[in-house]
This record gives C-alpha cells, structure tokens and sequence, in this order.
C-alpha cells in the first residue's frame, strides 16, 4: 500500500506562481509513474502533468507555463505553476501508478484558486 501527502496549495492572483509536492511512502518500490490530475468544478478530472522513467507529459493548456519534476527513486514529485490563469483553478490531485497490476492511489487533493 502507498500513501500520498500532498503540500503547497492556495489563493493567488492572475500571474502568480505557486508551487505543490507531494511525497509517497508505503510500498514505494513499486511506484513507476507519478504525476498530478486536476478537477475543477463542474468538469471532469484531467492530466496536468505526470513523470514516468524519463519521459514527462503535459497537457496542452499548462505547457509552457507549468514544470513537473522529481524523482521516482526519492518517491517525490513538485509541480511548478507559473503564469496562473483563473481557469487553473480546481482541486489538484496527486496520482501514483504502480507494478504490477497498474495499481493506482491518490492523495486528498489540494485547491488551488486563482483569482482574477
């Protein structure tokens, strides 16, 4: 079993930054991807942005402006959030996969608002 905390998280302006990590423990030998989803009101929950070996993805709307980085060995990952728009508002989760099986587990989600 993995557990996921979460930190960072808040209100900030239009243009703002502001930075989320989050940090597993538990059966963390077997994590191979790590990465963080959002869902704001009213949508559906989508990938922002996730790490698995060497290779990062992002969606359309955060490229450029967002940085995912981490280490899987080290069980950590932090999403750097720069440029904020007031449609980055939502709950972000932090998403773990693991071997075998594509096991997932999620942390408690952490809000972020951007105010315009």
């Amino acid at each position: 079993q993995v557990q996921l905390v979460e930190s960072g998280g808040g209100l900030v302006q239009a243009g703002g930054s502001l930075r989320i990590s989050c940090a597993a423990s538990g059966s963390t030998f077997r994590i191979n991807a790590m990465g963080w989803y959002r869902q704001a009101p009213g949508k559906q929950r989508e990938l922002v942005a996730a790490i698995r070996g060497s290779s990062t993805n992002y969606a359309d709307s955060v490229k450029g402006r967002f940085t995912i980085s981490g280490d899987l060995a080290k069980n950590t990952v932090v999403l750097q959030m720069n440029s904020l728009k007031p449609e980055d508002t939502a709950v972000y989760y932090c998403n773990v996969k693991l071997n075998p099986y594509g096991t997932e587990y999620w942390g408690k989600g952490t809000l972020v608002t951007v105010s315009s």
